[in-house]
């Protein structure tokens, strides 16, 4: 066990002395956590989404203002003519809408369809205008037929039955839906699994590699170490160097980005170094199956890059396609993130993330066993 302990702390050791280390354990990961931050904000909050709509306001009266504010009130987020692309659907206020009301006329509000539409979007604009027409109609009815009403209604009686308190409220949320992770709960479990299994691939293969080719491998022969310590060693190594990262992002994360790791952070803790046993294994096999190590580099970027994209470290999972949310089961990146987002971005307990802590396991026993089996000096 000293022999593995001492094999593990010389490997951290000499990774650090390198400077260029520094900067892709530390650097490149915090830079991509906070640019991919703002890449990919998400829908927003699901159960109060927002969708812009597009308005022609052609009604110069009164009635036209408050229909507007009526239709912001039921979630609508309304924006103008040349804010049109962002708009999933458009509504036309006719110019004689207040006049034809008054008149006891009927009157159509227009209701189009914007360019490069979502149906989604569509929907819910749909539903939430017809709210509106219903609640204004209510709103007119109300204050018409008040005792001290008058003969007229006046955009001041309107609005005193509008800010009246409401007797009767809905609530409406979501049932068994989860957000989309977004934002940096997106970002940091993204690009801290993505660069874990990058840089552990990468120090872990090269290393390898470049110790065989000196002969540093055969020097340690010559000490009492058997083949299964050395592996061992360089694998502790590369878990402790992980660690670093970690703990570097982690701490920068919650200071410094406001991350909620709140008490799940031990089982964050648990997912994220189980995940860097089975990448720093997977770093160690890579460097004894092939022999020069720019090839290795170039291997484990390729092949850490897929299964950050295939694993969801680039988007989230739940707008990839069935095929890819697929693929990403058979990753260690894809069980890894689902973890993580159930902790960080879902706030779910330890008892959500068994199974995926389960498959990690597995996958670091193979890569474990595997680079046991066929490292070579």
């Amino acid at each position: 066990m000293n022999r593995i302990l001492d094999i593990g702390h010389n490997d951290l050791r000499l990774f650090l002395r390198n400077r260029a280390a520094y900067i892709w354990l530390f650097l490149m990961p915090l830079a991509f956590v906070y640019f991919m931050s703002f890449a990919y904000r998400g829908p927003g909050d699901p159960a109060n989404r927002r969708p812009a709509v597009l308005i022609e306001n052609r009604d110069t009266n009164f009635l036209g203002r408050l229909f507007l504010e009526e239709l912001n009130a039921q979630g609508m987020r309304l924006v103008d003519p040349t804010n049109a692309q962002a708009a999933a659907r458009g509504i036309r206020i006719p110019p004689d809408f207040t006049s034809r009301v008054f008149q006891q006329e009927q009157t159509k509000v227009q209701f189009f369809r914007g360019e490069d539409s979502g149906e989604a979007d569509a929907a819910i604009i749909e539903l939430r205008l017809v709210r509106a027409l219903i609640a204004m109609n209510g709103h007119l009815l109300e204050a018409a037929t008040r005792a001290d009403a008058p003969a007229t209604l006046t955009e001041e009686r309107i609005r005193k039955v509008l800010a009246a308190p409401n007797p009767v409220t809905l609530e409406a949320r979501f049932a068994g839906r989860k957000p989309v992770p977004s934002g940096v709960n997106f970002s940091l479990p993204g690009n801290l699994v993505m660069y874990l299994m990058m840089n552990l691939l990468i120090f872990g293969g090269s290393s390898v590699a470049d110790e065989r080719r000196n002969g540093v491998m055969k020097r340690f022969l010559v000490f009492p170490v058997k083949h299964a310590e050395l592996v061992m060693g360089k694998i502790y190594g590369l878990i402790l160097l992980g660690a670093a990262q970690i703990l570097f992002l982690l701490v920068v994360g919650k200071f410094a980005f406001g991350v909620n790791l709140g008490a799940n952070l031990p089982a964050v803790m648990l997912i994220l170094l189980t995940f860097a046993w089975a990448a720093g294994s997977l770093g160690v096999l890579a460097g004894s199956l092939i022999a020069a190590e720019d090839r290795v580099i170039g291997i484990c970027v390729l092949v850490s890059l897929l299964m950050a994209a295939v694993g969801g470290c680039w988007w989230p999972l739940e707008i990839a396609p069935p095929t890819i949310q697929t693929l990403s089961l058979c990753v260690p990146t894809g069980w890894a993130l689902k973890a993580l987002h159930q902790l960080i971005s879902f706030g779910s307990g330890f008892g959500a993330v068994v199974t995926p802590l389960a498959v990690l396991v597995f996958f670091g026993a193979i890569a474990n066993v595997l680079a046991v089996r066929f490292f070579r000096s």
